[in-house]
C-alpha cells in the first residue's frame, strides 16, 4: 500500500480552467462556512473563481458558494490603489511556486513579492503573510466589490481595537436568491495596525473611523520594516451578526498558530476522505477518484453559527433562530445552504447515505426547518432564502431515499406532510425555476388534470419545460408513494403512485418517443429530438429514458427489453462519438450528457433490461472518455454542480449505483465493475450494525466486465444486492475479465 493518505492524493486544480465560481476551494474543510481561496476572475457565476489560465489574483474571498460570495482581501505594498478597483491592485502569479491542497493554498504575490498562506476552520479563515522588507505594507478589504454572482448592496467595516476590524457585506438579491444576504465578519490581526483608512465613492480616505455603502472597502496598514516579517489574520464569518463571527471565532481558533490549523484541517480532510478506502487502481485513479470524494463533500456549506444559531429569511423579514441541542450540549444537528437537488437521485442520494449518512442527516433536518418556518420544503436554500432552483419537487427523493436507508433522526411527520405539499398547488410543482412570485410555470393544476404539463406555459420563470416536467413529476410522485407506503398511508399510496404512471401520457406511440403536448391535448408539430423545446437541459433523446422508477413499464412502450437494448445500445454508440458529453448551455447538442444531471443513469439502465454487461462496458466507457482526466482542462466534462458530478464518479469507481435514487422499499444497489482492487466503506454505527462494507476485485481491474461475483462467500447471480444486505456489514467480490459473460446477472430484475 503506498504511503500517501487519502488528502495528499487530492488534486484541486483538476478541471479549474472552466469551471464556475462555486467550483474551486482551497482553505476550507467539509462542508465548511468559510471556503477561502483565490479569485483569478472576479466577476460572474460562471467565469469567475480561481481560473487556472488567469495570470493575476485579484482577491482571496471567504465565500465561495450557491448564489453567495463576500469578503474580498488582498495583502499589498506601496500606494493604497483600493479605491481603483481590483484591475489597479491585482497581483501576477505562477503556478510554479504555489502550493494547492485540501485546507491548504500558498501563493507568492509577484507584483508586491508576498508570500500568502491561507488555511481554514469551519467558519474561519486564516491567513499568512510573509512581506518583503521596506516598503508599506497593508491588507485590502474590497468588500463592496461585485464578487462572482454578485453584487454588494452595502457593506461597512470598522476598527474595535488596533488588532480587530469589525463589519458585514451585503450580498444583493439575485434573479435566483430574492433577498439580500448579510455575511458578518470579525477580523483580527497579530501585529498592530497603525493606520484605519478606506474608500467610498471612489474616494481614497487616508484615515477614517468606519467606511459604508455600496462600493466602499477598508484598508488596514503596519509599520514599515527594514526586515522581512510574517504577519497573520484570521477572519471569521456569521450569517447572524457579527456577535456571532465572535464567537465562532473564539470557539474555532483562539490561537494564533497557523501551522496547527493546517495539520487540523488536513487531519479533517483525512478522516472524511478515509470513509472510503481504496487500494490498487493507477495513481491516476486514486488521484481521481479522491478529488472525486473531495468535491462530493466540498460544495454545500454549513450556514449556522457554532451555537446553533442560523438565519431564516422564508418570511417577510429576517428572523434568527436555533437548532436544538441535545442532552449534552452538542448541536443536534447542522444547516446548510445548498444547490439543487435536482439529479441528486443518481448522485448525492445514492453516497451520502452510505458514507456520510450524519450529512443527509443535516440536511434532512435544514429541509423540515425551512418547512416549519416558511411553508415549503425547498429544492435549494441559499442564505435562508428559497430559490426555486431548476424544477419539481426534487427534495422528495432526498428525503425518501434517506428514510428508506433508515436515516430518520428528523420530524418524518412534519417532513411528509411538507413532500404532500410540495405536490400539489402551491407546492415546488407549481413553480418553475425561480418562480419566486407567482405558481404557474410548474403547471401542477394540468398535470393532475390531464396526466402531464402542457408545452407552452408561460411564466416569469425558467424550465417551463411541460414534458421534462411531466417525466420529473412521475418519478418523484413513485417516491412520495413508496414512503406513503413505508408508513402505512394507504390513500397517498394509492394516489402518487398512480400520478407516477403520468409519463405514458406523454409518450407518443407512432414516433416511439417522449413527446410535448399542447394544452388542448395535440402533439408538439414538427418534433425533433434533439431539439430542445420542452425539455429541462435536455432533448427528447435523453428524457425518453427519464422512467428510472419504471424500467419495465417503459420498456413495454418501446417494444420489449430486447428492443429498448437495441435502441439504447445505438444511442450510447453514438454519444460516444462526443465522449458521452455537450458543451455547456448546449446539452441538447449529443444524444446524452454526461455532464449533466438528466441524463446520468442512462447506461446503467442495461442491469434493468437484461443486458448487464452492457451497463458494465459503457460506465467504464463514460469513465475513461469524459471522467478520468487529471489535468486543469478536463474532468468533469460538465457543471460539477456542488458534488453532483463528485458523487457519481465515486459510485462508478467502486461498482455501484441505484437506479431509482435508494427510494424503494429495502433499496436496491446494482453492481457494476470497479476500478480498484478493494474499497472499504466506513459504515456510520448510528445508522448501521456495522463497520465496514468491503468489496473486492479478482482479476485485472483493466478489465470491464465481471464474469462472477460473491456476497458474503455466498455466489450472488444477480447483478444487484439491497441495502439490507450492506446493513449488518457486507464483504462483495467480484471477478472481472476481459471479455463479457452474458450469462451472469441476467437473473432476475433488480426490482
Amino acid at each position: 500500500m503506498s504511503d500517501l493518505t487519502p488528502a495528499d492524493w487530492v488534486n484541486p486544480l483538476i478541471d479549474t480552467a472552466n469551471r464556475r465560481f462555486f467550483f474551486f476551494s482551497s482553505a476550507c474543510r467539509p462542508f465548511g462556512m468559510v471556503n477561502l481561496s483565490p479569485d483569478t476572475a472576479r466577476n460572474g457565476a460562471w467565469e469567475a473563481g480561481y481560473r487556472y489560465d488567469s495570470p493575476y489574483i485579484h482577491d482571496f474571498s471567504h465565500l465561495h458558494a450557491w448564489q453567495l460570495a463576500g469578503i474580498a482581501v488582498l495583502p499589498a505594498t506601496g500606494p493604497v490603489r483600493g479605491h481603483e478597483g481590483s484591475n489597479a491592485f491585482k497581483s501576477a502569479f505562477s503556478h510554479d511556486d504555489e502550493t494547492v491542497a485540501p485546507g491548504y493554498h500558498a501563493v507568492t504575490l509577484e507584483t508586491y513579492d508576498i508570500r500568502a498562506e491561507l488555511t481554514a476552520t469551519d467558519r474561519v479563515g486564516f491567513h499568512r503573510y510573509t512581506f518583503p522588507a521596506g516598503d508599506t505594507s497593508h491588507i485590502l478589504f474590497d468588500l463592496g466589490t461585485e464578487l462572482g454572482p454578485c453584487e454588494m448592496s452595502d457593506c461597512r467595516a470598522w476598527m474595535v481595537s488596533d488588532t480587530r476590524m469589525e463589519g458585514f457585506v451585503e450580498a444583493s438579491a439575485t434573479r435566483r436568491r430574492p433577498k439580500a444576504t448579510r455575511i458578518h465578519f470579525v477580523a483580527d490581526f497579530d501585529t498592530p495596525v497603525v493606520r484605519f483608512g478606506g474608500w467610498m465613492g471612489g474616494e481614497l480616505l487616508e484615515t477614517c473611523e468606519e467606511v459604508n455603502g455600496k462600493d466602499s472597502g477598508a484598508y488596514v496598514a503596519f509599520e514599515a520594516s527594514d526586515e522581512c516579517r510574517t504577519m497573520q489574520m484570521k477572519i471569521a464569518i456569521s450569517y447572524c451578526s457579527v456577535e456571532g463571527a465572535v464567537r465562532n471565532l473564539e470557539a474555532e481558533c483562539s490561537h494564533w498558530d497557523f501551522d496547527l490549523v493546517r495539520t487540523e484541517a488536513t487531519d479533517v480532510w483525512n478522516a472524511w476522505l478515509g470513509r472510503i478506502l481504496v487500494e490498487g487502481g493507477t495513481n491516476a485513479q486514486r488521484t481521481k477518484f479522491y478529488t472525486d470524494l473531495y468535491h462530493a463533500i466540498l460544495g454545500r456549506r454549513r450556514v449556522n453559527d457554532v451555537d446553533g444559531a442560523y438565519s431564516d429569511q422564508t418570511g417577510d423579514e429576517q428572523v434568527i433562530r436555533y437548532i436544538p441541542k441535545q442532552a449534552d450540549g452538542t448541536l443536534a444537528y447542522e444547516h446548510h445552504n445548498s444547490d439543487a437537488f435536482w439529479g441528486a437521485q443518481w448522485t448525492l442520494d445514492i453516497l451520502w447515505p452510505l458514507a456520510y449518512p450524519d450529512i443527509t442527516h443535516n440536511f434532512c433536518n435544514t429541509l423540515v426547518d425551512m418547512y416549519r418556518n416558511g411553508g415549503l420544503i425547498p429544492r435549494g436554500p441559499s442564505g435562508g432564502n428559497y430559490t426555486f432552483v431548476m424544477t419539481s419537487a426534487t427534495s422528495t427523493h432526498f428525503l425518501v431515499s434517506a428514510y428508506q436507508k433508515g436515516i430518520r433522526d428528523w420530524d418524518v411527520d412534519a417532513g411528509f406532510e411538507g413532500m404532500v405539499k410540495n405536490h400539489g398547488p402551491g407546492g415546488l410543482m407549481s413553480r418553475a425555476g425561480y418562480e419566486h412570485d407567482t405558481c404557474i410555470g410548474g403547471g401542477v393544476e394540468h398535470y393532475i388534470e390531464k396526466g402531464y404539463v402542457p408545452h407552452g406555459i408561460k411564466a416569469y420563470a425558467f424550465h417551463c419545460d411541460g414534458a421534462a416536467q411531466t417525466l420529473e413529476y412521475a418519478y418523484v410522485d413513485w417516491c412520495l408513494s413508496e414512503m406513503a407506503s413505508a408508513l402505512g398511508k394507504t390513500e397517498e399510496t394509492e394516489y402518487f403512485a398512480e400520478r407516477a404512471q403520468n409519463y405514458r401520457n406523454i409518450f407518443d406511440t407512432d414516433i416511439g418517443f417522449m413527446r410535448p403536448r399542447h394544452d388542448d391535448g395535440s402533439w408538439l408539430e414538427d418534433f425533433d429530438p434533439m431539439k430542445p423545446e420542452g425539455w429541462n437541459e435536455g432533448n427528447g433523446w435523453q428524457y425518453l429514458w427519464h422512467v428510472p422508477h419504471d424500467v419495465a413499464g417503459l420498456s413495454k412502450l418501446l417494444g420489449g427489453d430486447d428492443i429498448m437494448a437495441e435502441r439504447l445500445n445505438e444511442v450510447v454508440e453514438k454519444a460516444a462519438r462526443h465522449d458521452f458529453i455537450a458543451p455547456h448551455g448546449k446539452h441538447h447538442t449529443n444524444l446524452l450528457d454526461y455532464g449533466n444531471q438528466p441524463s446520468t443513469h442512462v447506461v446503467h439502465l442495461f442491469n434493468y433490461i437484461g443486458k448487464p454487461w452492457l451497463t458494465q462496458k459503457w460506465v467504464r466507457a463514460v469513465m475513461r472518455q469524459c471522467k478520468s482526466d487529471i489535468t486543469p482542462y478536463a474532468g468533469y466534462g460538465g457543471d460539477e454542480d456542488q458534488g453532483m458530478m463528485g458523487s457519481l464518479n465515486v459510485l462508478m469507481a467502486i461498482g455501484l449505483f441505484q437506479m431509482r435514487g435508494g427510494c424503494d422499499a429495502d433499496p436496491v444497489y446494482e453492481i457494476t465493475s470497479p476500478v480498484f482492487d478493494r474499497i472499504t466503506i466506513q459504515l456510520d454505527p448510528k445508522y448501521y450494525d456495522a463497520k465496514e462494507f468491503v468489496i473486492e476485485v479478482e482479476g485485472d481491474t483493466d478489465h470491464d466486465y465481471i464474469q462472477s461475483a460473491s456476497l458474503n462467500g455466498e455466489p450472488l447471480d444477480r447483478c444487484w444486492l439491497r441495502h439490507s444486505d450492506i446493513f449488518n456489514g457486507a464483504s462483495l467480490k467480484v471477478e472481472l475479465a476481459q471479455t463479457p459473460n452474458e450469462s451472469w446477472g441476467v437473473v432476475g430484475s433488480p426490482t
